[in-house]
């Protein structure tokens, strides 16, 4: 049986601080329109499960389907920080 032991050092040189860096709050802020569109897509989704759906929830759907594309789309559009164009 081989040990694991000696492989923990590389694993565990560098401690986690827990926090998240600067670029990865720059990249979630960057990407918040999509998730909250994403959200709202499954709140709107979550509110017809256990029912049939009425023609305004059908509506509320389709706004919340189109805000996520859109929101996608704009984030694909967005030059990044620090991107090489």
């Amino acid at each position: 049986m081989k040990s694991i032991a000696a492989l923990q050092a590389v694993v565990t040189a560098t401690p986690f601080d827990g926090e998240p860096s600067d670029a990865e709050l720059d990249a979630i802020e960057t990407e918040m329109p999509a998730i909250l569109a994403d959200v709202a897509l499954l709140d709107a989704q979550i509110m017809t499960m256990n029912r049939t759906p009425t023609e305004l929830d059908e509506r509320r759907i389709r706004r919340a389907r189109r805000r996520v594309l859109a929101a996608r789309r704009d984030l694909a559009n967005t030059e990044l920080p620090g991107a090489v164009a």
